[in-house]
């Protein structure tokens, strides 16, 4: 597997690993994810060989704050450690920054997991945070 910076996109292989994971939220209106990529702090993408596993996508000022957007590995390719390369060549490329954050739902094995690589719940460091959702 080879991790590396995402940036000629091919909207068929997002659209396809989007679906393969059900976020077909983000499929259903294909510009705007698009746009999402093209404004994108850094993306990088897991293959093995030219097939795409996994990708890795972070929003924010790269100094202050990175937010991680999105991480999605193949349904088939999880558990072999693959999301969690990919968190930690993210979280590599910015060692000065002081604030990681990410959302993401409340499924047992997915707190499981990031709580794994490092992440805490934000209750867990004094803070709590919120959200506004349209549509």
């Amino acid at each position: 597997m080879e991790i590396k910076e995402y940036i000629n996109f091919k909207y068929d292989e997002i659209e396809h690993l989007y679906n393969a994971v059900g976020w077909s939220a983000y499929t259903d209106d294909m510009y705007n994810l698009e746009q999402g990529y093209k404004k994108s702090l850094k993306i990088l993408a897991a293959y093995e060989g030219s097939k795409l596993l996994g990708i890795i996508r972070a929003v924010g000022d790269g100094f202050t704050i990175v937010f991680i957007q999105d991480i999605l590995v193949l349904p088939s390719e999880q558990g072999k450690g693959i999301g969690k390369a990919l968190i930690q060549n993210m979280i590599n490329l910015y060692p000065n920054v002081r604030q990681i954050e990410l959302t993401t739902d409340i499924a047992k094995e997915t707190i499981a997991f990031y709580k794994a690589v490092g992440f805490s719940e934000f209750s867990e460091v004094g803070c709590c945070g919120f959200m506004r959702l349209f549509n």
